[in-house]
């Protein structure tokens, strides 16, 4: 065997294992934003599973604003649902998107019992209500973290995904883009006005 054969074997096994080293570094990204979600889907299903608990602690005190507790119910119902789906597949973009809004859609109506909780003095002083609502404070604080964690594996994965030569394998190995998970909370972004 001649020095040529060698040198050119050697160049395509070297090839060979860069272009391996691309793909598992792919793998490997992809695997990272899922299991991110996955800690994203245990807070939420923890939240989930708080809201119905505070929902019939305050049915008893607040008979007449039966609106607001049905609209937090449904909210959590439809967020549940949009999390299931998203936790079948977190690297769907529209699945996150969906997941997003309806966690928006959560958190507002959230936000509206609890102002609505503060207009009733006896159910603030209600030992059950603070547990629950220290709770269900300490899980938001636990998602938003997840959701951090989630959303920063997702932009090293979409990096890693978008960069030269890593491109060339990621198109035709069917790494997609990963959609960055944002709570669409309209309520949140609107001007407070202050009237004096």
């Amino acid at each position: 065997m001649s020095i040529g054969i060698i040198i050119f074997l050697v160049a395509i096994i070297g090839a060979v294992g860069y272009l391996i080293a691309i793909y598992n570094g792919l793998v490997r990204g992809r695997n990272q934003f899922k299991n991110a979600f996955a800690q994203i889907d245990v807070q939420l299903q923890r939240r989930y599973d708080l809201i119905p608990n505070l929902v019939e602690t305050a049915k008893g005190y607040l008979q007449h604003e039966r609106g607001t507790l049905e609209a937090v119910i449904q909210a959590r119902n439809q967020a549940q649902s949009a999390s299931r789906s998203a936790a079948a597949h977190p690297e769907d973009g529209s699945a996150i998107g969906a997941l997003g809004a309806a966690e928006g859609v959560l958190t507002g109506a959230l936000g509206r019992f609890f102002a609505l909780a503060e207009a009733y003095p006896d159910l603030k002083a209600n030992q059950t209500m603070q547990q629950l609502m220290e709770e269900l404070s300490s899980t938001e604080n636990k998602v938003g973290f997840a959701r951090q964690h989630f959303n920063d594996s997702v932009m090293a994965y979409n990096n890693q995904r978008e960069q030269f030569p890593n491109s060339f394998i990621a198109g035709p190995f069917n790494f997609q883009p990963a959609q960055l998970l944002e709570i669409e909370d309209k309520e949140a972004r609107k001007a407070v006005s202050v009237k004096f």
